[in-house]
């Protein structure tokens, strides 16, 4: 089994009712035994500003701080206008700043995403993984975990409650432990 492995959790949304944070606490719940997640809200991070690198906004510093903390990192993001939400983008110009203090290198990274359109924000994620090329981070593959027709899948109380939905959730995690120890045994 080996150490337990901490995942830093956060999704590019910050709608209270978000679908993208209900499969973040469903992964909460499916995690497995040797794993703890730690999901952080991106709300009230100020936007980027390249003149502060120097003296970030604490929110960024302990953003940073649980990044550099994790062993793996998993984002949920919905879709807008076929890319990653602002406030996604604007964490990770945060965490990747200033040049030469990537908090994100080296990371493995799970994507997961949900919409109540039919493409359950796919091209967020593919664009999201073009991210993490230049951010050195290490996206696992599969399974893929994209959620379409998210309110027939959620409810009302941000529980995801379609079994199949489940499933695929506690995979990605259950792979993603997996593939952040074989990146830790390189």
């Amino acid at each position: 089994m080996g150490k337990r492995m901490n995942i830093l959790g956060f999704a590019g949304s910050l709608r209270k009712d978000s679908y993208n944070k209900a499969l973040l606490r469903a992964a909460m719940e499916l995690l497995p035994k040797d794993a703890t997640l730690e999901i952080f809200d991106l709300e009230e991070m100020s936007p980027f500003n390249q003149d502060l690198e120097t003296r970030m906004p604490d929110k960024v510093k302990v953003f940073k701080t649980r990044i550099r903390k994790a062993d793996a990192i998993l984002i949920a993001t919905p879709e807008y206008n076929y890319s990653i939400p602002g406030v996604l983008k604007n964490a990770i110009d945060w965490a990747s700043r200033p040049s030469g203090d990537n908090s994100f290198e080296g990371k493995p990274v799970a994507v997961m995403s949900a919409s109540p359109g039919m493409l359950g924000g796919a091209r967020a994620q593919y664009h999201l993984r073009q991210i993490f090329v230049s951010l050195d981070m290490h996206p696992l593959n599969r399974p893929e975990v994209i959620v379409p027709l998210a309110d027939d899948k959620i409810d009302d109380k941000g529980r995801v409650t379609d079994e199949k939905t489940k499933e695929r959730i506690k995979d990605l995690i259950e792979n993603l432990v997996s593939w952040a120890r074989t990146l830790g045994e390189k």
